[in-house]
């Protein structure tokens, strides 16, 4: 019996780990409407722009443009739901057994009285073959 509990507690402790892993890099951003963030995506000899910003906020749905290498797209976030993120994938994969690097974008929270949202943009590189810099907001 002592030995299936030392098994489960070790199991757990090692899939926390590898979890935790998951993101080698985290950014927290709080956004005004239609103020956006931009990112730049570097991997071999190749340079990509990902940015974002929220445009509405209404019956608690946050709408969301975002584009990386010029292909936009919309989703609607909503905080404490299973629709609280959206993943865009930074290159394809190169084979069944692996996945690409990615960046998760998670609502965090929309403060009414400032009008503003707060994200979380995490960067998933198993490989380690992606530089993710952050652009700094021009004075």
């Amino acid at each position: 019996m002592q030995g299936i509990i030392r098994f489960l507690l070790t199991f757990s402790l090692l899939f926390n780990t590898l979890s935790a892993i998951e993101f080698t890099d985290m950014y927290e951003i709080s956004l005004k409407k239609d103020e956006s963030t931009k990112f730049l995506v570097k991997y071999n000899n190749y340079i990509r722009e990902f940015k974002f910003r929220w445009t509405l906020y209404v019956n608690e749905g946050l709408v969301i443009f975002h584009s990386y290498d010029a292909k936009m797209s919309q989703n609607i976030l909503y905080l404490n739901t299973t629709n609280q993120s959206f993943k865009v994938f930074l290159k394809q994969s190169s084979s069944a057994n692996y996945e690409a690097p990615y960046l998760l974008v998670k609502f965090k929270e929309f403060d009414l009285k400032k009008n503003r949202a707060k994200f979380e943009v995490f960067l998933s590189d198993k490989k380690s073959q992606i530089k993710l810099e952050k652009i700094k907001k021009k004075s």
